[in-house]
């Protein structure tokens, strides 16, 4: 699993510059026999960088051998929240809590 988180941390939010695990965007990963599933949600529901960011999560673990497929799956609930951020990217942010 920590293959994965470490590859997840390679996928950035183009908008904000934070890597979507240290944004808090990733809310569970299953891993079983080389299938992927993600569930991970994004900092809005009208996020602009959907698209982006779910096909670079695809992208980012198709290049993992031991994967075989990746089912990406975007939830809104719970809803994203700042006090989700690692403290390093409420740091970059200038996040005040």
């Amino acid at each position: 699993m920590e293959m994965i988180t470490e590859c997840l941390k390679e996928v950035y939010d183009p908008e904000l510059g934070v890597n979507i695990v240290d944004l808090g965007l990733v809310y569970d990963i299953q891993f079983v026999d080389g299938n992927v599933t993600i569930v991970m949600t994004l900092t809005t529901p009208g996020c602009p960088m959907h698209d982006t960011i779910v096909g670079g999560v695809r992208r980012a673990l198709d290049t993992l051998p031991e994967v075989l497929s990746v089912d990406v799956k975007v939830v809104w609930e719970p809803a994203w929240s700042p006090h989700l951020m690692s403290d390093e990217a409420k740091e970059d942010l200038g996040y005040m809590q």
